[in-house]
């Protein structure tokens, strides 16, 4: 009689647990935007309520967390598109997303001090994020050309790499507010002529 080897079935994390992975998130999106490099993982679990046991069972190592924020960050910005895809017309859901980057990059910028602590450096982090923000933003460059909204000859791609030359600029006062001008060119400059 043969045995059947079964393949251990994959099981749904407890929903305590899953409250804790998400505390432990947000604290650390918290500490990371405050103390930088030098945020304390302790302190990461203490914000989030929870003790050092269930932190190291969730992120066993400094880089797990850093790992796991960024991840998180990039799938909420990824599934924005979506949102704002089913809520507002074409040309005006891409600039709420191309405004959304922004604040992301932003973000990044502030942490990333945290980013380059990350083993190995974070470029390894950022090519695995550049394919679903391109998916995004095909997505939105998409559902505008269809509707006529912006020009053909629009790459998604292309749009991307202007707003990640955005991370290239030093942060100022005035960044965001530049920012923003700069994606309403872009969006200007996308319309097809009338």
């Amino acid at each position: 009689m043969a045995v059947s080897k079964s393949r251990p079935t994959l099981r749904k994390p407890r929903a305590d647990a899953q409250r804790n992975r998400e505390r432990l998130l947000e604290a650390a999106r918290r500490e990371f935007r405050r103390s930088g490099a030098d945020a304390s993982l302790e302190e990461i679990g203490n914000q989030a309520g929870v003790g050092p046991g269930t932190l190291y069972r969730h992120f066993p190592t400094r880089d797990a967390l850093i790992e796991a924020v960024f991840r998180d960050e990039v799938a909420k910005l990824s599934a924005s598109a979506q949102r704002f895809a089913e809520t507002l017309p074409p040309i005006e859901a891409l600039r709420a997303w191309m405004l959304l980057f922004t604040e992301h990059i932003a973000a990044k910028q502030i942490v990333a001090a945290v980013l380059n602590t990350y083993t190995g450096g974070p470029e390894r982090l950022y090519e695995g994020a550049r394919g679903q923000l391109l998916g995004a933003m095909e997505h939105l460059v998409t559902r505008a050309v269809r509707n006529q909204e912006i020009r053909k000859d629009v790459k998604p791609f292309d749009l991307l790499r202007a707003l990640i030359g955005l991370a290239y600029v030093p942060s100022g006062p005035d960044w965001s507010e530049s920012a923003r001008r700069i994606v309403n060119i872009l969006i200007n400059g996308l319309r097809l002529a009338k």
